[in-house]
């Protein structure tokens, strides 16, 4: 039951918190599968600033850190005529649909939730009842636009499965409502890990600014974190686990070129941990400066941007309305 856009391809639906410094994580996990999809689906990407406040933000960084995120899906290849990218407070319905499907969530569910296990102890000095039905929020977002696919990561798995059974429990009370998504596991990108704790995911609120590379970082502050990137004691480059420090090195330049880690190796084998770092960073910067060249052309034209989110948040808004009717009708409402 999709109601794609132009009733010919399937829908996409996805978003990143305007919180943090946008990383290559983010940019090789989620925005150039994104780039790679936008073709062959009809997509939304939102900027998701409504799920950003379940911590404390300050509100003039909040508005340019979704401004800057916008022009960064854009910077980064997504066209935003033929895509619809919006910040998620501009569109009420996502707000309106959660508070309903509040209702068709059991505390249960919500109690598994390991996000919030793991947020929640780092922030024991702010639980609010918004990070515990955050997983509730991002169903609405993805059933609100009747979404066939959601692309996702490792870690976003269990909050999906959450959809899943919403929308299931509420097309068997009512009648078939919503499509039921699918999850989209990009390949390339997943795998990349801090530089300074290369067992764990490269994060933008990462405490040590070594850990991650953002998007906007310079081309000498990139070189420099990769220069002082966690290794080991070996000194010889493989590609395993027991050297997950290199093994992330080979990963972000296999991001970059392509390869595959053992084509990489061909170049990496019987080289020092220099000259792996070396090809690193020229690769990353390379990739980079057209995104960050476009970026900087972006934020300096304010109008252009507030018309990119003022059209596409009534497209989006248009689409949601719709699904969001047929729900207030189904529960009882008078519409």
């Amino acid at each position: 039951m999709s109601e794609s856009i132009n009733n010919k391809k399937p829908r996409i639906f996805s978003g990143i918190q305007p919180s943090g410094n946008i990383t290559i994580g983010n940019y090789y996990g989620a925005l150039k599968n994104w780039v790679a999809m936008q073709d062959e689906y009809e997509a939304l990407f939102c900027v998701v600033d409504l799920h950003a406040i379940t911590l404390k933000q300050e509100p003039g960084k909040l508005r340019a850190k979704t401004r800057e995120l916008i022009a960064l899906y854009i910077a980064a290849g997504l066209d935003p005529v033929t895509n619809i990218i919006y910040p998620q407070s501009h569109v009420r319905q996502h707000a309106e649909l959660s508070w309903i499907l509040n209702c068709f969530t059991y505390m249960g569910e919500l109690n598994r939730m390991t996000q919030f296990k793991d947020k929640s102890s780092k922030n024991e000095a702010n639980i609010n009842a918004g990070l515990y039905t955050y997983p509730v929020l991002m169903a609405a977002d993805i059933l609100l636009f009747q979404t066939d696919i959601v692309p996702i990561g490792d870690d976003q798995k269990q909050h999906l499965e959450l959809t899943r059974d919403i929308a299931q429990r509420f097309n068997h009370t009512y009648s078939d409502t919503f499509v039921v998504p699918e999850a989209f596991f990009g390949k390339v990108g997943a795998r990349i890990k801090s530089l300074q704790e290369p067992t764990a995911k490269m994060s933008k609120s990462d405490a040590n600014p070594n850990g991650a590379i953002a998007l906007l970082d310079e081309p000498n502050v990139i070189t420099n974190k990769i220069k002082r990137a966690v290794t080991d004691s070996v000194g010889e480059i493989n590609y395993t686990d027991k050297q997950p420090g290199v093994k992330n090195l080979i990963d972000i330049y296999c991001c970059k070129t392509g390869e595959t880690a053992e084509q990489a190796m061909n170049k990496f084998e019987g080289q020092n941990y220099g000259f792996l770092k070396k090809e690193v960073a020229e690769a990353t910067v390379e990739e980079l400066r057209p995104v960050q060249e476009k970026f900087y052309q972006l934020i300096k034209d304010k109008k252009y941007l507030d018309e990119i989110i003022k059209t596409n948040s009534e497209k989006a808004s248009y689409i949601a309305e719709k699904t969001l009717r047929k729900v207030k009708k189904k529960v009882g409402f008078i519409i």
